[in-house]
């Protein structure tokens, strides 16, 4: 915990956005303090770390750290984190689009979009959003229950816990040729 601290205070941000975690979950000997959580992120986002933005912006929607609930604050954290490339920034402005909040329009194909530059940067959650795109044929996709298992296999080889589970339903369904599918693997 001191490396994180003595780091974060000479300026750099990973270890500012680590001491975030470290506070918000009251690990290694630090009390649980989601106000001291929600400082270290911002000052890891304004630094420019991409998880940095991410968590200040997961706080802003969930109303932590003394912060109010401002899904239009989480919206432009979550931007700013996927416009510098954060993966998990991708997946949650994808969500935002996909609920039309914070001052977006629901808009399933932005929202795809984004799920698909979440995906293809290996964000787990994304994969499971783009799968049930494939699923439910939204955000301008048609149905293909092949294309939504691979991608339900890749989010639950990835360790998605509902891209798991939604594989698992799949294969107990009969959906898509589960039995072909499992021998290319």
């Amino acid at each position: 915990m001191n490396a994180y601290r003595q780091a974060a205070e000479a300026g750099d941000k990973r270890a500012m956005d680590k001491l975030g975690v470290m506070y918000e979950h009251g690990r290694g000997g630090l009390p649980q303090d989601g106000a001291q959580a929600m400082n270290w992120y911002r000052k890891a986002a304004e630094a420019g770390d991409g998880p940095g933005m991410v968590n200040l912006g997961r706080m802003y929607l969930n109303g932590q750290g003394g912060l109010a609930k401002d899904d239009a604050q989480a919206v432009n954290w979550f931007r700013k984190a996927a416009e510098a490339g954060d993966a998990r920034g991708m997946a949650n402005l994808g969500g935002m689009y996909a609920n039309g909040r914070g001052g977006l329009p629901k808009d399933d194909v932005e929202a795809l979009s984004w799920f698909r530059k979440a995906a293809e940067a290996g964000d787990a959650h994304g994969m499971t959003d783009v799968a049930i795109g494939y699923l439910n044929g939204r955000g301008g996709l048609t149905k293909d229950d092949a294309q939504a298992l691979s991608w339900f296999r890749k989010a639950a080889e990835a360790g998605d816990a509902h891209g798991m589970a939604a594989l698992g339903v799949m294969y107990q369904n009969g959906r898509a040729d589960c039995r072909r599918t499992m021998l290319k693997r």
